[in-house]
C-alpha cells in the first residue's frame, strides 16, 4: 500500500517537525545552534550536563526527555540515522556548565561510531566527558557489547539526570547510570512492518499471521518468528526470558516500561501490563515502578518493548525526583 503521512518535502522532514516540536514545548527546550534539542532554562553552573543523540523518526525518543531532571541537549540525526561527530561535539560545549558532561549512548552502531569520535574530539579539546552506554535487549546474545540499546534509555536519562540535577559529580552521575544499566533488560515483539517516511518503502517484511520477538529498532533480525500469539501469552513468554536473563529473585522491586512501538494502541499495552502484573504477583516479586506509553516508536511500526530494571532505594528516590521533561513530566 502506498505510504500516507502527513508531511512536506522528504529532505525537509526533521528539520520541520524540530521546529514543531519547539514551538509546541517553548517552556521547556528550545532549538540551538545546528537543530540541537536544549533546555528552555540552562542548568545552573557547577552541575554536570547529560547529553545524547539519535537518529529521527523514533518520536518522543529521544528529544522529548530534554528538561530539569533529565537531559540538556539532544542531538538528532536524520531519519533512523545517526548525528555527525561535530554536532555530539557542539551539544557537550553547550551542555558543559563547568562540572563536566555525562554522555548516554544507545548501543546501535551508528550512535556508537559518532559517540567514539565524539570522545576523541572532546579529550583533544580537554573535555571532562564520561560515556556510558546502553545495551539491555536481550535478543542480542550473552555478551553486553552485542546487546542493543531500547527503551532503557529512558531510566537511565532518568536516574542520571536527576543525579546532576542535585549537583552530584560526574563521577556519581556515571556510576548511577551504570549502575541502572547493569539492572536493566529488554525484549522487543513486531507484528507488523512501518515505512520509512523519508523514502516510503516498508523496513522490513512480516507476514500476516506472524510475529517476531526480538526485533531490534529498525527492524533487525530477532530470536525468531513464530506465529501471532495472545496478549496473555506474548506477555508469558517475553516476561519468562527477562525474569531469567536478570536472575530476578522473589522480594524484589522491579520498575517495568512497556513502550508501544508507534501502532499499537493503549488498549493492547495495558492488557499486556495487566498479564505482567499477574505473573510478578505469583513469583512474589513487588512491581515498584511502572510506565506504560510511547516513549520510542518506529513510525506506525506495531509491538512494543517490554523491559525489567531491578531497583534500590537510590535508584527509586532518583526516579522519583521531578522532571519538566515533555515527554516525562514529574512533579
Amino acid at each position: 500500500m502506498k505510504m500516507k503521512k502527513f508531511i512536506n518535502q522528504p529532505e525537509n522532514i526533521v528539520a520541520e517537525l524540530l521546529e514543531g516540536f519547539a514551538l509546541s514545548h517553548p517552556q521547556q527546550i528550545r532549538l540551538v545552534g545546528n537543530n540541537l534539542v536544549a533546555r528552555a532554562a540552562p542548568k545552573a553552573k557547577g552541575k554536570v550536563g547529560v547529553v545524547t543523540l539519535g537518529g529521527s523518526g523514533h518520536e518522543p525518543g529521544l528529544s522529548g526527555f530534554v528538561g530539569e531532571g533529565m537531559l540538556d541537549v539532544s542531538v538528532p540525526g536524520e531519519i533512523f540515522a545517526a548525528p555527525g561527530a561535530p554536532r555530539c561535539l557542539e551539544a557537550i560545549r553547550l551542555a558543559d556548565y563547568g562540572a563536566g558532561v555525562l554522555f548516554i549512548v544507545l548501543n546501535h552502531a551508528g550512535d556508537v561510531l559518532s559517540a567514539n569520535l565524539t570522545m576523541e574530539m572532546a579529550k583533544r579539546e580537554g573535555l571532562n566527558v564520561k560515556m556510558t552506554l546502553t545495551h539491555e535487549d536481550i535478543s542480542g546474545g550473552t555478551n553486553p557489547e552485542d546487546r542493543r540499546g531500547l527503551v532503557g534509555f529512558l531510566p537511565v536519562y532518568k536516574v542520571a539526570g536527576a543525579a546532576a540535577e542535585e549537583g552530584q559529580p560526574l563521577d556519581a552521575c556515571f556510576e548511577i547510570a551504570e549502575r541502572m544499566g547493569r539492572n536493566m533488560r529488554t525484549l522487543a515483539v513486531a507484528v507488523q512492518t512501518a515505512t520509512h517516511p523519508s523514502t516510503g518503502h516498508a523496513i522490513f517484511e512480516l507476514g500476516d499471521d506472524e510475529m517476531e520477538i526480538g526485533m531490534g529498532q529498525h527492524g533487525e533480525a530477532g530470536t525468531g518468528r513464530m506465529k501471532l500469539k495472545s496478549a496473555d501469552e506474548t506477555a508469558e513468554i517475553m516476561l519468562e526470558m527477562l525474569l531469567k536473563d536478570l536472575e530476578v529473585k522473589a522480594g524484589e522491586e522491579l520498575l517495568v516500561v512497556i513502550n508501544g512501538a508507534g501502532a499499537t494502541t493503549l488498549m493492547e499495552l495495558f492488557i499486556l501490563f495487566r498479564r505482567v502484573d499477574q505473573i510478578l504477583k505469583a513469583r512474589g516479586i513487588k512491581l515498584a515502578r511502572a510506565k506504560v506509553g510511547e516513549f520510542i516508536t518506529t513510525q506506525e511500526q506495531a509491538g512494543f518493548q517490554l523491559m525489567i530494571a531491578r531497583m534500590d532505594q537510590v535508584l527509586l528516590r532518583l526516579w522519583d525526583a521531578p522532571s519538566n521533561a515533555p515527554y516525562f513530566v514529574v512533579r
